[in-house]
């Protein structure tokens, strides 16, 4: 199957590239493809745990072209979110293909193989928004494998319930640490929290300034060829009323990160220690880029070095929602930018 571009991913990152190529006046099937590896539309929003609702999540950006008008923003984002992505994709046509898996993707110059379990296509360009919601990460530490309760992480999360009467250790400093931890110190009979940084809030909402400030310094890591960091992880968190009563309950008191793990718990050089049922690791996530591995794109840093969405070794393959466009806002923006890139390489002279 031969085609002009492959966008692999159909979450905001995705469907804002194949709104560009659309408009650029590429045909879905013929001058691109969509591969998604989701059952449904909707990307990583499908799999957001049931409490999480619209009004309280960092905020859903419109995709261009179609407005996200919620008309109830109590209900889940893992239902609303959806539908929208369902509406958008039938209003532009954009065909996704799914469930598409991506194996691998291999060079056979001057042209791509995108290898899945649907079969092979055959592109001159590819661009890559696979996010990163199928790689949670989970750190190790001494004696994980001899405690006797459950370790899970956020991305298994599906509500506070499944917590009443149990003593649970959130291990993180994001934002969804802090939200699950909200939620289930409601039913919880303790909960300890423990970072490896001190946690900085600030008043917000957060200035288009420091959004913009946040998002240099996680483009100047991935420019550079380091694994990229998060934007939340360089602006801090939003001080709101809610965090402001956790702060004060002591919902939020945060320790230090423990040095082990122990059958019933955590202990620290000091000899201190903490009993625990559940272990909940908000350790965030990793790019989901296994399937690039033939292509050889990392560098020296442990990141692949990319110009915008651009890889820089390889001008044929674009990474959007990664680093600095890893957020619903700089999602949108390196679609577009991705697609006119891509545009532009299609319209340049094929070289072996």
């Amino acid at each position: 199957m031969d085609v002009d571009v492959v966008v692999i991913g159909a979450g905001q990152a995705g469907l804002s590239a194949a709104y560009g190529l659309r408009r650029a006046g590429l045909e879905p099937d013929a001058g691109f493809v969509v591969l998604d590896g989701e059952h449904g539309p909707g990307g990583a929003w499908r799999h957001r745990w049931p409490t999480l609702r619209v009004e309280t999540t960092h905020r859903v950006s419109d995709l261009p072209g179609l407005p996200f008008a919620p008309a109830d923003p109590s209900q889940p984002a893992a239902e609303v979110v959806p539908a929208y992505f369902d509406a958008y994709e039938r209003a532009f046509d954009l065909r996704v293909h799914r469930p598409v898996r991506v194996a691998a993707v291999r060079d056979a110059a001057p042209d791509l193989l995108v290898e899945t379990d649907a079969g092979t296509w055959t592109t001159r360009a590819l661009i890559n928004a696979t996010g990163t919601w199928t790689r949670p990460f989970r750190p190790h530490y001494p004696g994980q494998e001899i405690f006797r309760g459950r370790q899970l992480h956020v991305a298994d999360y599906r509500g506070p319930a499944e917590f009443t009467g149990l003593r649970v250790l959130v291990v993180g400093g994001g934002t969804s640490a802090v939200q699950l931890l909200m939620e289930i110190a409601t039913v919880a009979a303790a909960t300890t929290w423990v970072t490896r940084r001190s946690p900085q809030f600030h008043d917000g909402p957060f200035g288009d300034e420091v959004g913009r400030a946040a998002v240099a310094r996680v483009e100047e890591r991935v420019r550079a060829g380091l694994p990229p960091q998060s934007v939340v992880g360089v602006t801090g968190l939003m001080l709101t009323p809610q965090i402001r009563a956790a702060q004060e309950s002591g919902v939020l008191h945060r320790l230090p990160m423990f040095d082990r793990i122990t059958p019933d718990g955590v202990a620290w050089a000091d000899a201190s220690t903490a009993a625990a049922d559940v272990i909940l690791w908000a350790t965030g996530w990793r790019a989901a880029l296994g399937h690039l591995a033939p292509l050889r794109l990392r560098g020296p840093g442990g990141g692949i070095a990319v110009d915008g969405t651009r890889v820089r070794s390889d001008p044929r393959i674009h990474l959007v929602g990664y680093g600095p466009s890893a957020s619903t806002i700089g999602a949108n923006r390196a679609g577009r930018a991705a697609a006119h890139e891509v545009v532009s390489l299609l319209q340049e002279p094929l070289t072996a």
